[in-house]
């Protein structure tokens, strides 16, 4: 006897609906975000349970908390809503969309050993960006009174000789500026500590390193995000993950004449990369092609984008493909248990993508 449930979670309650196996709906009820409470529901209700819920700020939570005591629990994207809305009827359409097997895209929530390594990477990339915006909002400040050669402004021996050249109606702003990057920069540094820290725990982030480009930041990152390479069945789906997929589709294949003939259309088939993605992923692998661009001269991977250049390909687009190669790279070693071996880098294609399935 099958039960599928349909949660609609809130801050102080979650709206649960049940239906049968035929599509009949049992029951909803309103229970308080509390978690005896909403195991306690869960374990009054008979059959197998099979949960559905969205993707929010709760569902980390929920999903530890719940997965024990439910047959499976499955997490969904935010869909665009149309019409009506309320809990409840969230709550039914997503238990019909489990129950009729229409749920397209599930979210991968299931962290295992690497979950103080996923929040402290998650931590860490906050940080990073809010250090950025501190960096900006200085430059902004000194800037817009005609200040240049900013490039010393963030060494602490320099910065008095800066806000001296403000006048003095905005000198109290930009110490309080300066004092902000300070305080922030400590704690990157604690973040980046504390990060590395965690990372030399799991040995598979040390073996990723030996990837050229991939450092221990954006290894600890990445294995934190990623969990589980077996996710991806190849190299593909792996790429579109990170941002790195190709968009290839058209909504038109056929347009009028001026004879009012329909004739096929030539529109491009490329539509440049896919937007739904994981953007620390891409940023990951596109600084490490960044990397290899600029710092890693004498690698196998530094050799293949230089071909590409000779060949006609233009740098941007020879970068991407060079982002592709790593990621691709990095799934094969993490599902083969291996180090980087810089001799199977000019393989073809088809070889990379058997070896990242597992397949010889």
């Amino acid at each position: 006897m099958d039960r599928y449930i349909g949660l609609d979670a809130h801050a102080s309650s979650c709206t649960f609906a049940v239906l049968s196996a035929s599509g009949r709906r049992l029951r909803t009820d309103v229970v308080e975000t509390h978690g005896q409470a909403l195991v306690e529901y869960l374990q009054l209700l008979p059959g197998q349970l099979h949960l559905c819920m969205e993707e929010g700020a709760l569902s980390s939570w929920l999903y530890e908390l719940l997965s024990p005591h439910v047959e499976e629990l499955v997490v969904v994207t935010v869909g665009i809503s149309r019409g009506d809305k309320s809990d409840a009827k969230d709550a039914w359409g997503l238990a019909e969309a489990l129950r009729i097997g229409a749920v397209k895209t599930r979210v991968y929530k299931d962290q295992g050993a690497y979950g103080k390594l996923r929040e402290v990477g998650r931590v860490y990339t906050k940080i990073v960006e809010d250090h950025a915006r501190v960096q900006n909002r200085l430059k902004a400040l000194f800037r817009s009174r005609g200040v240049s050669a900013l490039e010393a402004l963030f060494k602490e021996s320099k910065q008095e000789e800066f806000v001296k050249q403000l006048p003095a109606k905005m000198r109290v702003s930009a110490e309080i500026l300066l004092a902000q990057y300070s305080a922030i920069l400590e704690v990157r540094s604690r973040a980046h500590k504390e990060l590395l820290q965690e990372s030399r725990k799991h040995e598979v982030c040390q073996r990723l390193q030996s990837c050229p480009g991939i450092g221990p930041i954006r290894a600890a990152l990445l294995v934190g995000i990623v969990v589980s390479p077996h996710r991806f069945r190849t190299q593909r789906q792996f790429w579109s993950y990170c941002g790195l997929g190709i968009v290839m589709r058209s909504s038109s294949d056929w347009k009028q004449d001026r004879k009012g003939q329909w004739v096929k259309s030539k529109e491009p088939l490329c539509r440049g990369l896919n937007p739904n993605h994981n953007r620390t992923l891409k940023w990951i692998f596109k600084g490490a092609a960044t990397t290899i661009i600029t710092g890693l001269p004498n690698s196998a991977l530094h050799a293949d984008y230089q071909r590409l250049l000779e060949g006609g390909t233009k740098p941007p687009l020879a970068k991407l493909t060079l982002a592709r190669k790593v990621s691709a790279t990095v799934l094969s070693m993490w599902k083969n248990q291996e180090a980087y071996d810089p001799s199977r880098s000019r393989q073809n294609p088809q070889q990379a993508e058997r070896q990242s399935t597992g397949r010889s």
